[in-house]
């Protein structure tokens, strides 16, 4: 789809803005989000929100833009301005949830880990 310059009435618009972030905030699980997504964006628009959600990331586990560019097959330009986006609150936002999670993740594993040693092996 291409996107027209002309712009939609601004109160048409905060509704449909509205009604896409309750759409986000009710999905309650990623099977559900996978699905939605997949269908709701072109793969196109679904690999550039992965991709920037990847640099934004793995920016701040410090990796270097030689590493991001190879994986992720992203620009210097895309990356030095997620660099710059990401400490802006929506940035902070996400990432801090990101990052919630893959340490909840790790300590889920732990802790199945000291509960019963022999289930890992």
């Amino acid at each position: 789809m291409q996107i027209s310059k002309q712009k939609v009435n601004r109160a048409l618009d905060k509704q449909l803005s509205a009604m896409l972030y309750q759409l986000i905030v009710d999905i309650k699980n990623p099977e559900d989000a996978e699905k939605i997504f997949n269908n709701l964006l072109s793969d196109t628009e679904l690999t550039t929100l992965i991709k920037r959600l990847g640099v934004a990331y793995w920016l701040t586990k410090k990796r270097s833009y030689e590493v991001i560019k190879t994986n992720l097959k992203v620009s210097s330009a895309t990356i030095a301005t997620l660099g710059r986006e990401i400490k802006n609150p929506g940035w902070q936002m996400a990432i801090k949830k990101v990052l919630a999670e893959e340490w909840a993740t790790k300590w889920e594993e732990k802790i199945k880990k000291l509960i019963n040693p022999n289930a890992s092996r």
